[in-house]
């Protein structure tokens, strides 16, 4: 066999075994609190218990043999008292000042995990209390101060065309505000993390989390150590969804300095309750829409105004805010806009990254602004969709061009005929004049940029390799983790596919920082795209070497490569073809003016949720769902199929359930007994279909995948909900109690009195 595939031989586009899922089926699989290492002691943390304030006194009391423990605080630590991440603002353990509740004061350890827990709960902290904030309102009124001068982390203006120009030749303005709250990821496995220290050669940390090398640049400011002295190694990871982005950098750095100062290895695993009060969730946001449209529902320019709580610290809040607001035009024409985005600082725990990147939250507010358009108008939701539409040559907020040919008014209308939008439409209106329950249809039409944001690729500047091996295979070098969504075996799949080998003859190696090369974090739907690019390319040096070796011809079987690689290595020794991003010489980005190619590609759908409200217990449930995507190519149908399916299960919990109750900075149901998201039992058949245009910047045309399904199915169920009740509901998540008062406030107000003069708001 060449090779050159058949379509019945290739690897890229079958569903072919995970590379990790025996392991996981058969409990093979090492999870880190599997991991026990000789002489290794338990870690735990002192928290605040307020808002905002001074430290005032620490007082250990005497009946805790405290010999027997390891302390450390902040002026144990050996370098930067930060988390090394963009702003270095967060410290690693607080000194004199606390920002938010849960924040880290003291670290602990013990052999005993029950006598630390009795030692953490002795620990008595008296503060000097000072004012704090809590909403977006409130950090924007300034009344008080808590982050730089004015609270504000980041801002970002894009602006396109004459925006002043077109509010006279508007026939119609229409001006509405939505808002999204927080969501926990709740990812299965909690995050964990174990250090151990040698003064000869450095810290070495084993944890589960998603991007190695962000905990191996926060290590070496934390500690002081070159980078030659710092080891961090990826244990199998259960769930991420962005919330082991950047916190594990955090609990890395708890353990490291327990190790340091104890001179044993160091194990920190929280319990579910600290995992959800402590660590990051979804940032939430508040987006105000201004809309000048013309008399047949043409956008002709708008303002839009974005703003997200990013708690104490900056974190990722710059990057989830950037993503926010590039996507904040939906996949529609602006001739004109003008969108200001910021992040504001509050005094909780500080938000981070979330599946999505912002996104989510954004379209949102476009998605459900777009159904009020067409009220206000007069036409559908589909029409108003249709006519506003970007197409090819057309250009993005950012005057992006568009290049792709996608004809997204061909892929409503599947969606649409998919979902027998029309007729269900139609049967809907019936029903719903009479009996106890309302039914109803709702659409959503997105985009999602797959890659790090405009330069974002060029600055990471990425490297993966290959390594032929002596069994004649080869084994891939990432530093790209896998965390449930099908990393390790989509790379493999594009590594085999692209030497011309069998599937089974590619291993991957495990990501730690001694092994593999940084290919970036995994992160923003880049690895398929981004890194299996990057695998093509390494794959062609593995090639070349065997072809100039004279082992290696221009047409190869699987197994003249493995004869031709093993002889290689034979001779000698194992060899590795390395491959470094080179950004496309046609992408431009103004990271001053915000302008230009945000992303080297992007993703398209239009999602259709139907949804029963049930007048006695005002619960809405989405009964069923079609979820249709452009997505360049798909590499693996299940694993595809999957990520879809995930996202929109998730997505469902941000518009229906799950609800972070907030006081005074704390989140007050952190555990999974009254945070509440919907199980198996509460989805609907979830209907995943799928468009494949290809993509130039992609292995073997991939786009991004993964955060894609989470920004369609909040806009989509919530247009779903207000086609059943005729009620505007502008904010998630919406629970029963909030239909109650809408559906109490809107009998209210037919029956009140009404003047003549009354005209709607909206307009």
């Amino acid at each position: 066999m060449s090779n050159h595939r058949t379509n019945q031989d290739r690897i890229v586009g079958n569903s072919v075994p995970r590379k990790e899922g025996r392991d996981k089926v058969t409990g093979r699989a090492q999870y880190i609190d599997d991991m026990v290492l000789p002489n290794m002691i338990f870690g735990a943390t002192v928290r605040s218990q307020i808002a905002r304030g001074k430290i005032k006194k620490i007082t250990f009391p005497p009946e805790i043999n405290w010999n027997e423990l390891t302390v450390v605080s902040a002026k144990d630590i050996p370098g930067k008292n930060c988390i090394a991440l963009i702003a270095d603002d967060q410290p690693c353990l607080a000194d004199e000042i606390v920002n938010h509740p849960e924040e880290p004061i003291l670290l602990l350890a013990h052999p005993d995990r029950y006598a630390l827990r009795k030692a953490v709960d002795s620990i008595s902290i008296e503060y000097d209390s000072l004012p704090a904030i809590f909403t977006i309102e409130e950090s924007e009124r300034r009344s008080q101060i808590v982050w730089g001068t004015d609270n504000i982390f980041k801002t970002y203006v894009i602006e396109k065309g004459d925006v002043e120009s077109v509010w006279k030749k508007a026939d119609r303005i229409v001006e509405e505000e939505y808002a999204t709250g927080a969501q926990e990821q709740l990812y299965i496995e909690n995050n964990g993390m174990i250090a151990a220290w040698d003064p000869q050669h450095g810290i070495t940390v084993w944890g589960s989390l998603q991007c190695p090398y962000y905990v191996h640049k926060a290590l070496m400011a934390l500690c002081d150590l070159p980078a030659e002295k710092v080891r961090v190694v990826q244990m199998e990871t259960g769930g991420a969804f962005g919330g082991k982005e950047e916190y594990p950098s955090m609990i890395a750095a708890h353990a490291s300095l327990l190790a340091i100062k104890s001179g044993r290895p160091v194990k920190i695993v929280y319990d579910r309750m600290e995992d959800m009060a402590a660590t990051t969730k979804r940032h939430p946001s508040r987006t105000r829409h201004r809309t000048a449209v013309s008399r047949d529902g043409k956008i002709l320019g708008g303002e839009i105004e974005f703003t997200i709580d990013g708690g104490a610290y900056t974190t990722l809040s710059t990057v989830v805010l950037s993503r926010g607001a590039i996507h904040a035009g939906g996949p529609y024409y602006w001739p004109n806009v003008r969108i200001r985005a910021k992040a504001v600082a509050t005094n909780a725990p500080p938000h981070g990254a979330f599946r999505g990147f912002g996104a989510p939250q954004s379209l949102f507010a476009m998605e459900r602004h777009m159904d009020r358009i067409a009220q206000v108008v007069g036409i559908s939701p589909i029409e108003i969709r249709r006519r506003n539409f970007l197409r090819p040559g057309q250009t993005t907020t950012t005057e992006q061009i568009v290049h792709e040919e996608i004809d997204l008014p061909q892929l409503l209308e599947r969606a649409l005929q998919l979902a027998d939008y029309r007729s269900k439409k139609k049967s809907f209106a019936g029903e719903n004049k009479s009996g106890t329950s309302k039914r109803g249809i709702g659409i959503a039409a997105f985009l999602h940029g797959a890659g790090f944001t405009g330069s974002g690729e060029r600055y990471l500047s990425s490297v993966v390799g290959l390594e032929g091996c002596a069994d004649g295979g080869v084994r891939v070098l990432v530093s790209s983790t896998e965390f449930g969504q099908g990393t390790k075996t989509v790379l493999c799949q594009i590594a085999a596919e692209s030497l011309g080998v069998a599937y089974e003859a590619v291993s991957i190696a495990q990501p730690d920082t001694l092994e593999v090369p940084n290919s970036g974090p995994t992160v923003a739907s880049r690895t398929a795209m981004v890194v299996g690019k990057l695998l093509e390319s390494a794959a062609r040096g593995i090639k070349q070497t065997l072809t100039l070796s004279g082992r290696l011809h221009d047409s190869y079987s699987p197994d003249e490569f493995r004869e031709a690689c093993s002889s290689y290595v034979a001779e000698h020794g194992p060899f590795r073809s390395l491959a470094r991003y080179d950004p496309p010489t046609d992408i431009f980005w103004d990271d001053e003016k915000y302008r230009g190619e945000a992303y080297a590609a992007f993703a398209w759908a239009v999602y259709i949720a139907q949804v029963t409200v049930d007048l006695a217990t005002y619960s809405a449930t989405v009964d069923d769902f079609v979820a249709l995507q452009e997505i360049g190519r798909v590499l693996h149908p299940v694993l595809a199929k999957g990520q879809i399916t995930g996202g929109v299960a998730q997505g469902i919990g941000f518009a229906l359930y799950e609800k972070v109750i907030w006081q005074n900075g704390r989140m007050q149901n952190g555990q999974m007994t009254n945070y509440i998201m919907p199980t198996s039992s509460d989805l609907p058949p979830i209907r995943v279909f799928f468009e494949e245009l290809g993509n130039v910047h992609g292995a073997f045309g991939a786009k991004g995948i993964g955060e894609l399904p989470m920004d369609g199915p909040a806009p989509a169920i919530i247009n779903a909900v207000e086609d059943a009740l005729g009620i505007h509901f502008n904010s998630i998540p919406l629970l029963p109690e909030d239909i109650f008062d809408a559906i109490t406030s809107e009998s209210q107000l037919a029956s009140a009195p009404r003047s003549s003069g009354q005209e709607d708001s909206g307009t």
